[in-house]
């Protein structure tokens, strides 16, 4: 009889310690998308297959998995369609699908941490709808024959305005979810392909906090031991990158130009070292991209030459009489030069330039600080450095 009641006990720890490690995640859609839904489980660098099922007649959906500790799932049709879940073992997750996309309108219950992270992602959707509407407007008033110049300068602020605003809202989620993993999640959100929600050097702190904490709370996850590998990545290359800009610091890595100008004066790059922020920029007047880029430039150059702003152009056209009158007719404001020598241009070789538009944004002291930046990240980056004093 005690031999009994002793496997019964153990069989309903294994039972209980069995339960304690699933997790089911179940809910209803209410769209109209035929096909299976996926769960993956999502690593910082890489996601791994679960499951997948097809919704019922009723559109009901039901995973059921085991694991060990907390992770990130994505839940969706497709790369392009699905939310993200942080589940841990023990929960009993339910979800409603409320329209088509699934992310823009469903409900969670029964994980706190995945509302945080939908909380998250709504707020990055509302911003970048707004960031989208600025850029159709921006993009359309630069086109128009009668350009506003004060309304392109209004738009560019309040485009600013509303990144730094959901760069410091992050912030202030992180500071007050260090041991959470939705943390994980405002530390990468992006604004767009390109750029991140925390796009500053020193945005990096927030990441070493989070990775600290969670490595401290949480020491056998690996989210955190991925979170972890990550920010020594990125702490390896924040130092090389500054080895390298100390090295491009000394004057002779940095090849000096001294090309003639349309007024037919030579003119050297080095000129301008010691009197503001210099963007070198090669470019050819047969290239469509590169003339509608000189006209976002003259946007930031008037706003931006009176504190110190330079530009210092670079003109590859083999027709010298081609690029003259390009420079008059757009009314290029800056420092226009140009350098051929019947098919091979040094300059192209000494800063290795494959194709135009190109250009290298140069700092006071001569360090190139940044490459190709063009168009949002140009914008940003100007106004890092002109309103926000760098």
């Amino acid at each position: 009889m005690k031999i009994k009641l002793l496997l019964l006990s153990l069989l309903i720890v294994a039972i209980s310690c069995n339960n304690s490690e699933r997790i089911r995640i179940s809910g209803k859609y209410n769209g109209n998308r035929e096909g299976s839904l996926y769960l993956t489980r999502v690593d910082i660098n890489r996601q791994v297959l679960i499951d997948s099922v097809k919704p019922g007649r009723t559109g009901h959906f039901s995973f059921n998995l085991e694991s060990r500790q907390t992770d990130y799932y994505n839940l969706g049709f497709d790369n392009s369609e699905f939310i993200t879940l942080i589940a841990s073992p023990g929960d009993r997750i339910d979800i409603s699908f409320n329209g088509s996309p699934l992310q823009d309108d469903y409900t969670v219950n029964g994980s706190t941490e995945s509302e945080k992270v939908r909380l998250l992602d709504m707020r990055l959707a509302k911003a970048r709808t707004e960031l989208d509407s600025l850029s159709t407007l921006y993009s359309s008033s630069m086109n128009a024959s009668d350009r506003d110049t004060a309304l392109l300068s209004a738009l560019e602020e309040e485009y600013t305005e509303i990144v730094d605003r959901l760069r410091m809202e992050n912030i202030a989620f992180i500071l007050d979810n260090l041991s959470s993993f939705s943390a994980i999640k405002a530390l990468y959100q992006k604004i767009d392909d390109e750029t991140y929600v925390l796009y500053r050097e020193r945005d990096l702190q927030y990441m070493k906090l989070v990775s600290d904490s969670l490595s401290a709370y949480f020491p056998g996850s690996r989210q955190a031991r991925a979170l972890a590998s990550n920010v020594e990545n990125e702490i390896n290359s924040m130092y090389l990158n500054r080895i390298t800009a100390l090295a491009e610091s000394v004057e002779e890595t940095l090849p000096d130009l001294a090309l003639p100008s349309v007024t037919g004066d030579t003119v050297l790059l080095s000129s301008f070292r010691g009197k503001g922020y210099v963007l070198l920029s090669f470019w050819s007047a047969r290239s469509e991209q590169s003339v509608s880029g000189n006209m976002e430039l003259k946007e930031y150059f008037n706003k931006y030459h009176n504190k110190g702003f330079q530009i210092y152009q670079v003109n590859i056209d083999d027709d010298e009489n081609l690029w003259r009158n390009a420079v008059r007719y757009d009314e290029l404001p800056w420092i226009s030069v140009r350098d051929y020598n019947e098919g091979l241009s040094p300059s192209i070789s000494m800063f290795n330039i494959s194709s135009v538009p190109a250009n290298y944004l140069i700092d006071p002291e001569g360090n190139i600080i940044a490459k190709d930046l063009f168009g949002r990240s140009l914008q940003i980056k100007l106004s890092q450095i002109f309103n926000q004093g760098g």
